[in-house]
C-alpha cells in the first residue's frame, strides 16, 4: 500500500460524484476551505464540529421541501410517519423499534441469510470469471430488507423498485424549475414498492408474514418481552414507514459496497481485508472515505448558530459528511484508523444517527473478507448517473491472475 495506490483509488471514486452532479460536488469541493460558508440563504457546512452541532443543537424541520424527510413525506406517504419526517415521540419510537431489528441480534440473524448468498454469488472468482458487485449489492440488500420485513417479495425486484423509487423522488426535488411529471412518477414508484413489499411471506419454514415472521418483529417482541410488555407499536413492516426503510438501506448498500470494494482493490488493502482483527477497522475506514450518504439536506426550524454562524429559521443547510469525516483528505488505513467520533459521523449523530450503522459495517466486514481469498481487481466500472446517491452502474471485478 502507498501513496499513488491511494491517489488511483480516490480517482476512481471522484468519478461516482462528477458523473451524477458535476456541478454540485465541484461547488462542494470549492467551498470545503472553511467549516462553514454561507451562500445567500443556503449554508454550507463541511467542518465536523459544525456538522455535529447542525445535528445535535440546531432545531431542523423534517418535513421541509428539499429535505429527506420532506421528500420521503411526499413520494412515500403524503400525511407522514415516514421516519425520516416524524417528530418528537413518534421519531423516537419509530427509531426504537427499527433499532431492535438491527441490533446485535437481529445482525446476527441477517448474517445467516447473506452469507450463503455470497458464496454462491463470488463462486465465479475462483473460475477465473467476472462478478458485478452491484448486482451482488442489489441482492443483498433487497434480500436484508425482506428479511428485515418479512416480505415475501423477490429481493431483486424489491432492490430495483427501491432504487428507482429514490432516484425518482430525487428528480422531483432537484433544484430549479418544477418538474409536473417529476412528482408523479415518484409517487408511483413509491407505490409499487409498496405493494411488493406486502407480497406475503412463504409458509413454515420459509420467509414469513410481515407482522409475525419479520426480524424487526421478533426483536421487539423479545425486547418487550424482556420489559414485562406488549409490542403493540406500529414496526417497519406497515406500509410507508418499510418502504422508507427499503429505499434508505438499498440505496446506501448499492452505493456503499461496490465503491468500498473498488477502493480496497485500487488501494491494495487485500492483505488488511484478510487480517481478522484489522477487517472490522478497515471496513469503517472505507466506509468513512466512499460516505454512501455523502451529503445531508437539512432546514434550520429555528434561529441559533453554526460553526460561529447565524442561522436564520428557514435557511437551508447542506452539511457534508464527507468533508466532516475528513474523507477527502484522509487515506483509509486499518493500522491507523480514524478515531470512531471522526469516522462515525457518515452516519450522522446523535437522534440523527443512522440505525443501520451497524449493520453497514458487519455487512462490508462479511463481503471483504469473502472477497480477500481472490485478491480481485476492478475490470470494469460504469457510473450510475440517474442513482438518487453517488455510486456505480457497473462495477466488475475478477481475482487477480
Amino acid at each position: 500500500m502507498n501513496s499513488t495506490s491511494h491517489a488511483r483509488a480516490r480517482r476512481r471514486d471522484r468519478r461516482v460524484y462528477l458523473g451524477g452532479h458535476p456541478l454540485l460536488f465541484g461547488l462542494l469541493a470549492a467551498t470545503r476551505g472553511r467549516p462553514v460558508r454561507r451562500i445567500g440563504g443556503t449554508l454550507l457546512v463541511h467542518g465536523a464540529e459544525a456538522y455535529r452541532e447542525a445535528l445535535t443543537r440546531l432545531p431542523l424541520d423534517r418535513t421541509a421541501a428539499g429535505t429527506t424527510g420532506g421528500a420521503a413525506r411526499s413520494a412515500l406517504a403524503g400525511d407522514g410517519g415516514v421516519l425520516f419526517d416524524q417528530e418528537g415521540g413518534g421519531h423516537r419510537a419509530g427509531r426504537r423499534d427499527l433499532a431492535a431489528g438491527l441490533g446485535a441480534a437481529g445482525v446476527e440473524e441477517l448474517r445467516a441469510r447473506w452469507q450463503p448468498l455470497l458464496a454462491a454469488r463470488l463462486a465465479p472468482l475462483a473460475a477465473g470469471r467476472e462478478v458485478d458487485l452491484v448486482e451482488l449489492a442489489r441482492e443483498l440488500s433487497g434480500t436484508v430488507v425482506c428479511a428485515l420485513l418479512g416480505s415475501g417479495a423477490d429481493p431483486c425486484e424489491v432492490a430495483r423498485a427501491a432504487a428507482e423509487a429514490a432516484a425518482a423522488s430525487v428528480r422531483s426535488h432537484l433544484p430549479g424549475p418544477r418538474r409536473p411529471r417529476a412528482e408523479a412518477a415518484a409517487v408511483r414508484a413509491a407505490a409499487r414498492l409498496r405493494d411488493l413489499l406486502a407480497t406475503p411471506g412463504a409458509p413454515a419454514g420459509g420467509p414469513v408474514g410481515p407482522q409475525d415472521g419479520s426480524v424487526a418483529s421478533r426483536a421487539r417482541a423479545g425486547e418487550a418481552a424482556e420489559n414485562g410488555g406488549a409490542a403493540d407499536r406500529p414496526g417497519p413492516a406497515d406500509g410507508a414507514p418499510a418502504a422508507m426503510l427499503a429505499v434508505a438501506a438499498v440505496n446506501t448498500t448499492v452505493a456503499a459496497l461496490p465503491r468500498a470494494v473498488a477502493w480496497c482493490a485500487d488501494a491494495g488493502l487485500w492483505d488488511q481485508a484478510t487480517d481478522e482483527a484489522l477487517r472490522p477497522a478497515l471496513a469503517a475506514e472505507l466506509l468513512r472515505v466512499t460516505a454512501a450518504s455523502p451529503l445531508l439536506p437539512r432546514v434550520a426550524a429555528a434561529d441559533g448558530t453554526v460553526g460561529g454562524c447565524p442561522v436564520r429559521g428557514g435557511d437551508r443547510l447542506l452539511l457534508v459528511a464527507r468533508h466532516a469525516a475528513d474523507a477527502h483528505r484522509r487515506d483509509p488505513d486499518a493500522r491507523r484508523p480514524a478515531e470512531p467520533a471522526l469516522s462515525r459521523l457518515v452516519f450522522g449523530v446523535g437522534a440523527h444517527a443512522c440505525p443501520g450503522a451497524r449493520l453497514a459495517s458487519v455487512q462490508l466486514a462479511d463481503v471483504l473478507a469473502a472477497l480477500a481469498p481472490y485478491r480481485p481487481v476492478v475490470t470494469r466500472a460504469r457510473v450510475d448517473r440517474g442513482a438518487a446517491l453517488p455510486g456505480w452502474r457497473t462495477l466488475c471485478v475478477r481475482a487477480a491472475s
